[in-house]
């Protein structure tokens, strides 16, 4: 049993790792299960450094970590790295109840590499060996172990956590404290079953995919529950709130009784910071890949954000399915590097992918003559008409016609019937309650006012473009932004916004994200920027926040005029205002 409290294994040690201006270990980390770099469970840190030669970091890294996990009995652990521009991943796997000791093992890797590379004097092996070991004794949970090799041989998933043990999922599952589980023998396994789950990620357009996924699973009468970076919800019922994208969401989801069917939406950052909660998917869908969030976790281009999307494969089932948009340059190279059951979909029915896959009896599906169209591998089945699918806007939002592909695809690998998949998809609507925040659609002054969470250049685009298309007196457009982000960021964000043409753009702060920069600096970029894409200065507002934004626009609003609000805050209250 643990005899330790989780606050005081974490804070048993203090590894001090030699640095410098030109060395320094960035971030150290558990990682829970499969993420960018493995399959496995471990710890991984972050190494910046600059005029090192890379080769010579690998190569010391995995020298000392070997000596060390040799050293305290862990011989068949594996060592891998990873290399990025100016740094390294530096990862060891280790058993599932050592998680902490195994960041304790990987510093004490790297306090030797460091030294060496910085030429200055190590601690004593042997003492820093013998803290680490004292460490694993008391981190040790052998009933844990036990219970996930019991678990493993019936082919039912556990899930765990510093408070909690499940086995199974949803409505076959069991949940215990973890210093309180049973002996496998007394566990009533008859009962204990997973339940399918899908994993949606990409860029752009997994929440929408994966609440359409579920409002299919509902047309077909079951009950299904979903993560987000919005909530964790069972059916209609709204278990919490906040961004739920990462494994801690995958988990209250999946140990709901009630579930039947899950969808888990997984943002890059679950991915890199603790990898994924389950290895038992029967599905996982890439809607695309685009630039956003680079530089953060040793992510720093899209390619390499393209490789810590397609982690998901790494979650699927032995017989799961991984699906694919076959319009993304990112995901066609990627594809290459995987040897998963692919099933493609495109908005061209004539894309080699999807004549390939055709010719070979592969599921895929496509939009041909309006229409959403499957290929169950012996014959192709009309889903529904494009212009039924109301987030779809008749066909204008050709993002959310890949959604609704995507989603149709993610359906049938779960053995929804194609009639259901056609009622979740016409009934799905593009508003408050069933899609918040993702192109909602309101009537005020007589004037069109769209909503949007879209945040990136990739995801404006794809809302720009699907407004150019409807006709306007004038057109309003409200900007944001998060200031973490760099200066060339917004700057491309805000031009990319104006592809709109807007006569007015409303430039709002947002207090509560200022993350380091000074009130009105954003806004400001965003002024100039427009002056410099030639808006004119008095067309350029300023608003102390989003909803005071709304208000400036509601007050101009006139018959026939559009608005594009990308609100990234304040979001039910300006629900309020544009329906009150």
């Amino acid at each position: 049993m643990i005899v330790d409290n989780v606050e005081d294994i974490e804070n048993a040690l203090t590894i001090n790792i030699p640095s410098s201006d030109a060395l320094r270990l960035e971030d150290s980390r558990r990682l829970t299960g499969p993420g960018l770099l493995w399959d496995h469970v471990g710890a991984v840190l972050e190494v910046h450094y600059s005029g090192i030669d890379p080769a010579r970091v690998a190569t010391l890294w995995r020298t000392h970590a070997r000596r060390v996990l040799d050293a305290i009995g862990w011989p068949d652990q594996l060592i891998t790295e990873r290399g990025f521009e100016n740094g390294h991943n530096l990862a060891i796997s280790a058993p599932m109840d050592q998680l902490y000791s195994a960041i304790f093992a990987a510093e004490t890797a790297w306090h030797f590499g460091a030294a060496e590379l910085l030429g200055v004097a190590a601690g004593d092996f042997d003492r820093m060996i013998a803290d680490l070991k004292s460490v694993m004794t008391r981190e040790a949970h052998p009933e844990l172990i036990r219970l996930i090799e019991a678990g493993q041989g019936r082919g039912v998933e556990v899930l765990c956590d510093d408070d909690e043990v499940s086995v199974g999922h949803g409505s076959g599952s069991e949940v215990w404290p973890v210093n309180e589980l049973p002996d496998p023998a007394d566990v009533e396994w008859s009962r204990l079953h997973n339940v399918p789950v899908a994993l949606i990620t990409g860029t752009n357009g997994k929440t929408t995919t994966t609440r359409l996924c579920a409002a299919i699973a509902a047309a077909a009468g079951k009950v299904s529950g979903l993560t987000s970076t919005d909530f964790v919800r069972v059916g209609r019922d709204v278990l919490d709130r906040g961004d739920y994208s990462g494994p801690g969401g995958a988990r209250l989801l999946l140990r709901d009784k009630r579930l039947e069917i899950a969808y888990l939406e997984v943002a890059r950052g679950g991915i890199l910071r603790r990898g994924l909660a389950t290895r038992s998917a029967r599905v996982a869908v890439v809607t695309n890949v685009a630039a956003d969030h680079l530089g953060q976790y040793g992510v720093n281009t899209v390619e390499e954000l393209a490789r810590a999307k397609f982690a998901v494969h790494r979650a699927l089932a032995e017989d799961g399915v991984l699906v694919l948009n076959a319009d993304d340059v990112y995901v066609l190279a990627e594809a290459e590097q995987t040897d998963a059951n692919i099933w493609w979909f495109s908005l061209d029915g004539e894309a080699p992918q999807i004549r390939a896959a055709c010719a070979a009896g592969h599921c895929c599906a496509w939009e041909e003559a309006g229409n959403i169209v499957f290929f169950d591998g012996h014959e192709a089945v009309t889903i529904a008409a494009v212009a039924n699918i109301p987030v779809t806007i008749s066909g204008a939002a050709r993002h959310n016609v890949r959604n609704a592909l995507a989603a149709t695809c993610v359906s049938y690998a779960i053995g929804i019937a194609p009639e259901h998949i056609a009622g979740g998809l016409t009934n799905f609507q593009s508003d408050p309650n069933d899609n918040p925040g993702r192109f909602n659609e309101f009537s005020v002054n007589g004037a069109r006012v769209f909503v949007d969470f879209a945040h990136n250049p990739h995801s404006i685009a794809a809302v720009a473009e699907t407004i150019g298309g409807i006709k306007a007196k004038r057109r309003f457009v409200l900007l944001s932004h998060a200031g973490d982000r760099s200066d060339d960021d917004i700057r491309e964000v805000t031009t990319t916004a104006l592809d709109l043409k807007p006569d007015y753009v409303v430039a709002a702060e947002l207090e509560d994200y200022l993350r380091g920069r000074e009130l009105g600096e954003v806004t400001e970029l965003i002024v100039e920027t427009c002056a410099q894409n030639g808006v004119p200065r008095d067309r350029v507002l300023k608003a102390g926040s989003p909803s005071e934004a709304v208000r400036v626009i509601i007050d101009m609003l006139q018959p026939g005029d559009v608005a594009l609000l990308l609100v990234l805050s304040e979001r039910d209250k300006i629900f309020e205002l544009l329906q009150g």
